[in-house]
């Protein structure tokens, strides 16, 4: 049985901060496969800067090197009343029935899914387990006992709670907008990325 990751996110545009955390979180989780899970155009809860054609490119180039992670578009190809993470996990259970999996999230995440401001928040945390990564100014434990969805499934396994050990801040929206403005983030991103986005000219005012 593998222990599988699925990591959603915008990705807009995917960072070293992106991988770092995967990585970090592949080898203190020991999961199998890590899979990278670019959110649609189409949500109406995000606002997106580019293409989900450029942005899944970036994303295969930025793990092609790493055979623990992969890339799956499943949310790219739904329409968009059909998209939200308790489908997706429902997708993913079914397409991965021996495995055990988790649904990788910050814990500003946690505190919306306690908040019953998720769909389907209760089936969501009662059906699937979550691995949760610190947040500067959020108390995870004390967010599961505020939050009677939380606190009535957890079993003890449900929630793994990862503090990283080193604040990295460098954010998507940091490298779009040193893009916009001019600026040079190149080494905030894969090589192979950063070049893309000049030959596409992805960001720009």
């Amino acid at each position: 049985m593998a222990r599988i990751g699925i990591y959603g996110s915008s990705f807009d545009p995917i960072t070293n901060v992106h991988l770092w955390t995967a990585s970090t979180v592949a080898h203190r989780s020991k999961l199998d496969t890590i899979v990278f899970l670019p959110c649609s155009n189409k949500r109406k809860d995000k606002r997106l800067h580019i293409s989900d054609e450029h942005r899944k490119n970036m994303v295969m180039m930025a793990i092609e090197d790493n055979p623990k992670f992969t890339l799956h578009d499943y949310e790219m190809k739904q329409d968009a009343w059909k998209i939200d993470t308790y489908t997706t996990m429902k997708y993913f259970s079914a397409l991965h029935p021996h495995d055990e999996l988790f649904f990788i999230m910050g814990a500003d995440l946690l505190v919306d899914i306690g908040e019953g401001k998720w769909s389907n928040s209760e089936k969501l945390v009662s059906e699937f387990k979550f691995i949760v990564m610190a947040r500067n100014g959020i108390d995870m434990l004390s967010t599961i006992g505020k939050s009677g969805i939380l606190r009535n499934h957890d079993d003890g396994s449900t929630f793994h709670l990862i503090d990283k050990g080193l604040a990295m801040d460098i954010s998507s929206s940091y490298i779009r907008d040193e893009l916009r403005m001019g600026g040079e983030p190149r080494y905030l991103m894969p090589d192979k990325c950063y070049h893309y986005i000049k030959e596409h000219e992805l960001y720009k005012k």
